[in-house]
Formats: C-alpha cells, structure tokens, sequence
C-alpha cells in the first residue's frame, strides 16, 4: 500500500465483525494504517463476517457473485487475510500477525477469544506493546447475564436510553437512528481509544486493553442526561422534531420540503422575531418562551409554510439565521459544497469494478486521509500478507493452504494470487 496520512507506518490487526468493530479500523485505515482484517471459516458463502452477505447487494457488471453494498462501503482500505485460529496452526500465524501490529480490534463476546487460547495475557506474551481494543455490546465487566447477552445497533440505543429520548411522545412508539448510528459511533470510539492506547504504549513500552461497550458510547454522548436526573429527578422523555430545552429549534414544512429552523439563542431569536415578523416582547424570554410554544411555532410555521426551501435558505443567510432544508441523498449527490469537500469519491473495487461512495473527513492539511483499494475478496491477501509481512516461505503457505488454515474465496472472474493494483489515495 502506498504510505500516506497520518497513520502511515501504522499496523493494525482486525478481526471484528458486524460495523463497529469493522469500522474502527476502516476508519484507522483511511488515514493510512495498513489494516488486516482476519476472517475465519466458513470461506466461502455464508460468510463468518455477515457484512459481506448484507442487503442491498451489488452484482459486478457482467454478471459474477453478489457483494454487499455496506462491505463495499465498508471493508475498503484493507488487506483480508482467510485464517481458522481454532486450529493451533492458526493460531500460530495469528500470533505471528500479532507480533508485527500495534494495534489489535475485535468485537465477539466476552471470552470468545480466551476459549480460543488467544487471551490477551497470550497476545502481550508476543507483543508487550500491543494495543487491544475489544469491542462488545455491554463491556467485558460488570453483570455476568448482561455481558453474555447479544447485542446489536438497535438494542444498545435502548439500553444506553437514547431511544427513550427519539420520537413523538407517548403513546406513538419511540424512533429508532435511520442508520446504524450507534454501531459507527461506537466504532468511531474504539478507533479513538487505539490511538490512545497506541500513544501510551509508545510513551511507556507497554500495551494495554480498552474495553469498549456500545451502550456506554451512546449513554455518555446524551448531553447532561444523567446530571440533570441525579440533581433535580428530571426523567427526559420524547419531543418528537423539537428540543426539550432550546426553541425555536425545530423542523418546519415548507412549499416544497422541509426545513429546520435552529434560533435558540437571544441574537439569533431577535433576528428570527425581524424576518418573519413576530413581535410580542414577553416571548423574550427563553423560559417562557419554552413553555408557550404554541404561538412562536405558528408564525414560523404560517412564514415557511408558502415558501420554498431556497428561499428560506437565502432569507436565511441574508438574516444570519440557521435554516437549512432537510436533504436525501439525492440532493447531497447534487451539492456544490459536498463536490468541493471531495465527499464523494470514485474508487475501484476489486469484485464490483468502479464505484462512488463517501469521502473521508476530516481533512488534514498536511498528511490526508483517502481510499487507496477497495474492499477484498476473503483472502486476497493471504500470500502477500504471510509471505511479504510475515516471512513465510512458499511452500509454508501452500502447507497451510492444504490443511485448511488459511482459506480463499476470489470471485470467479479472478485467481486466488491476484491482488488490487496498489494507487495513490483518492481523497483531499
């Protein structure tokens, strides 16, 4: 790979699953850390890592074997190895990889890799200065039931009490992220923590574990959630569009749209009251202001309600107020300042052929971050990782190979040797 960012020089070991974990070390890898990202078996069809089976799927043009959008997405940026550590023979090469990185990400539940003979007491014996990240969905401690339960996106928004803050109130149901918002903020966390892991371990010579529950990412980013309970026994509950503490703060239908609305400040609330010609002096006060809604909210409203989106931007900026119109996709793909920011970005797949996705961000002036392969296909790299990195002979290889140790599924327009050619970034 070519050495570029600020990572670059940086190793990381991966074998997480299912977007958080993934996606830490995606994110570590978009910024030049070369990250091996280790599967097991099955190799083949259905995968040990559900993300490359995921909906939607893409078929490459010609027809071939489908992949999934969100591994495309994804897995970019990676060298994949195929390798069964539940035999010792893998596990040896796994130790091995171990040796050479600074950071290792995984993501199973509590315990699965102490079975495996691989604890982390076993990864420091090969690498002192090893950082490991475990990422799981309710910690590596605490209460025994809990840390065995399954977890997924949608359960960590309900038990970190996201969930009981998004949606119409009672009795609608409460909404759930459109994304899996908090498996990538949870990944974003983990990448987070690496680094400071790997900036200790480098101070000191010695690695260390991070323990990071998707819950517990979730919970600490709710604002003054906790505080505001434990200090005046204040239960949040939902407000649907609008803030349960700032106003005008909220999305309004426009002629053609929607738009939001954001004035929560005095200035900005006077400027507000001047554009759409509001003047009623005792709604001045924010206090009152939050408790009698009704009439602020139908000015706003009856002012946007004939205009279109545009023209609420325009007479926004023209009062220095934040009004936005709410953009799909479709409209993002369209925006001048998405294209000047390079948010968008062309790349090649090795499976799917050419493809257009997100960019990265954020931009660093001197060492950018960008996307130099698409995501393999499993085992692409298993020679280049094991002979190249690892200093195994060819014939060590093929032996691994024979027994079942390392595993390859290329589709079927390649051969189990062929690699993406490498490429400068693409990026800012």
């Amino acid at each position: 790979m070519p050495a570029y960012g600020p990572l670059a020089g940086t190793r990381v070991l991966e074998s997480a699953r299912f977007v958080a974990g993934p996606w830490a070390a995606t994110y570590l890898g978009e910024f030049g850390a070369e990250v091996i990202h280790v599967e097991g078996p099955p190799f083949g069809p259905p995968y040990a890592d559900p993300t490359r089976s995921l909906a939607p799927l893409l078929t490459p043009p010609g027809g071939g074997r489908p992949v999934s959008e969100s591994w495309v997405q994804y897995g970019r940026n990676k060298l994949s190895v195929g390798l069964d550590v539940r035999q010792a023979a893998g596990r040896a090469v796994f130790l091995d990889l171990a040796r050479a990185s600074d950071i290792w990400i995984e993501s199973s539940r509590p315990g699965t890799y102490d079975r495996l003979a691989l604890s982390d007491d076993e990864l420091w014996r090969a690498n002192p200065r090893l950082t490991i990240v475990h990422v799981s969905g309710y910690g590596r401690t605490g209460e025994p039931g809990r840390i065995a339960a399954p977890s997924f996106d949608l359960t960590a928004q309900a038990y970190s009490g996201y969930l009981s803050l998004q949606g119409e109130p009672d009795p609608a149901p409460p909404m759930r992220a459109g994304t899996a918002l908090n498996d990538t903020v949870t990944g974003l966390a983990a990448a987070t923590a690496a680094l400071m892991g790997l900036r200790n371990a480098e101070r000191t010579g010695h690695g260390q574990a991070v323990d990071v529950a998707q819950y517990e990412m979730f919970f600490v980013l709710l604002e003054n959630l906790a505080l505001d309970y434990f200090a005046r026994g204040v239960v949040r509950g939902r407000h649907g569009s609008s803030h349960a503490r700032l106003h005008p703060y909220d999305v309004h239908r426009a002629l053609d749209g929607w738009v939001v609305v954001a004035a929560p400040t005095p200035p900005s609330y006077r400027r507000l009251c001047e554009m759409i010609g509001f003047d009623e002096p005792r709604y001045d006060d924010a206090a009152y202001r939050l408790v009698h809604r009704e009439a602020v909210d139908g000015a706003i409203a009856a002012f946007c309600a004939p205009r279109t989106c545009e023209e609420l931007e325009t007479l926004g900026r023209t009062h220095d107020l934040a009004i936005e119109r709410v953009r799909s996709i479709a409209d993002l793909a369209q925006d001048p300042h998405y294209r000047s920011r390079q948010m968008f970005l062309d790349w090649v797949d090795p499976s799917i052929g050419p493809v257009k996705g997100a960019g990265v961000a954020p931009k660093f002036s001197a060492t950018p971050g960008g996307v130099w392969r698409g995501a393999p296909w499993l085992g692409m790299d298993n020679d280049r990782v094991l002979g190249n990195l690892l200093g195994y002979d060819a014939a060590a290889i093929q032996r691994l190979r024979i027994d079942g140790i390392l595993g390859e599924d290329p589709p079927p327009r390649a051969s189990a040797g062929d690699a993406a050619p490498s490429a400068a970034p693409e990026g800012p």
